[in-house]
């Protein structure tokens, strides 16, 4: 039996493989996708819920047609959601070795969130 996870909707992809060497984290789009090591992929999930978490905290003291931009960094890669408090996009940079560039539509970033949260402990 595989430990082996891919999640997968419209405009998303989220998978994890524990027994690869190397990348065992990948995440993509419906047309692109980006292996990621462990440290990577736990960085994306961990920034990923932080965003979440920020965007949900403010969404409150926001005006429906205010849009704002919101960025996570770490050592390894960055992450940042632009748009509507309840609508909005997300994009990826790898700042390190394969510096790779990746983004998802409003309509991806939900259920990716949501995949992502039940993926892995991260």
């Amino acid at each position: 039996m595989s430990d082996r996870t891919l999640k997968k909707g419209n405009g998303w992809r989220i998978g994890w493989n524990p027994t690869t060497e190397v990348y065992k984290g990948l995440v993509g789009g419906d047309n692109w996708a980006i292996e990621l090591t462990e440290a990577e992929f736990n960085d994306f999930c961990r920034l990923l819920e932080q965003l979440t978490q920020t965007i949900n905290g403010i969404a409150g003291e926001l005006m429906d047609e205010e849009r704002i931009a919101c960025e996570a960094e770490s050592k390894l890669l960055w992450l940042e959601v632009e748009g509507y408090s309840h609508d909005y996009s997300l994009r990826l940079i790898l700042n390190q070795g394969r510096c790779c560039e990746g983004n998802w539509s409003q309509e991806a970033v939900v259920e990716l969130v949501q995949a992502a949260q039940t993926l892995k402990v991260f």
